[in-house]
């Protein structure tokens, strides 16, 4: 029953990685915490340490299939890209000696947070002006890619539920953001991924029969069994939505995400 329950999950991972950048991170987490429950104390550091895996697959994917006059909004972020990936090591180094509950309620806190702001501030559920072209900058700033990769990482959220917000308050339709939000969940994941592969969690991890590292391979791959068709095909034939149903949309997937973690409280 869990193996189909972790396809079908990956079915909605590749549809959220499409659809809103996610690249899986706050669909799978709260799965694997309860797939993984016999890792004891351990499962929210596995949870964390197998969305990487997932996300960082789904991310390269989805970056591949994305038009290229999208990605070109990326020249000039190097810095960036460089810093989210020093971010996303050190956070994933810091995930795996950190306790459990830590993880796992900072994990809420974020996705709250997240929520009430794209809700209460203005620019979001509808994008703001778009600044005058050829004084543009990248909505991220290079000096943010240090916290972003580090929470990120240490939370397993991939990074999207941050650049998202800040990349559709530039004025991007949501389209956009989600399309540029995966190679940055890309630069964080990948660093992470190799941390929590090097990595095991101790005994508590000898219950899992696929475990390598920190990672839970099988669920991992079931995962990307559900979601690797479903990127390729949206990718090719990206969905039409309404710019504010997509913005809400976002907000909604969040907020079920956020009661399924309270619902499985340490």
């Amino acid at each position: 029953m869990s193996a189909l329950v972790l396809v079908v999950v990956g079915v909605l991972t590749g549809l959220t990685t499409v659809v809103f950048g996610f690249g899986g991170g706050f669909v799978t987490v709260p799965v694997i915490v309860w797939v993984d429950a016999a890792a004891g104390p351990a499962a929210a550091t596995v949870a964390v340490a197998t969305s990487s895996l997932v996300m960082v697959v789904n991310a390269v994917v989805a970056t591949a299939a994305t038009p290229r006059p999208v990605l070109r909004r990326l020249r000039g972020t190097a810095p960036l890209l460089v810093l989210l990936g020093i971010g996303g090591l050190g956070g994933a180094v810091a995930a795996c000696s950190a306790p459990a509950r830590l993880i796992h309620w900072g994990f809420v806190v974020y996705l709250a947070v997240t929520v009430v702001d794209g809700l209460a501030r203005p620019g979001f559920l509808r994008p703001a002006p778009a600044a005058a072209p050829g004084r543009r900058a990248f909505a991220v700033p290079a000096a943010s890619g240090l916290p972003i990769g580090a929470v990120a990482a240490f939370l397993g959220v991939g990074g999207s539920v941050m650049t998202v917000p800040l990349l559709r308050r530039s004025g991007l339709p949501m389209g956009v953001t989600a399309a540029l939000a995966n190679p940055l969940t890309a630069c964080v994941s990948a660093p992470a991924c190799a941390v929590f592969l090097a990595t095991a969690q101790g005994a508590d991890t000898r219950a899992l029969v696929s475990a390598f590292g920190s990672v839970d391979l099988g669920a991992a791959a079931l995962l990307l069994l559900g979601a690797l068709p479903v990127v390729v095909l949206l990718r090719r034939r990206p969905p039409r939505i309404a710019d504010r149903l997509h913005a809400g949309g976002y907000l909604a997937l969040l907020c079920l995400v956020l009661t399924a973690m309270l619902v499985r409280t340490p």
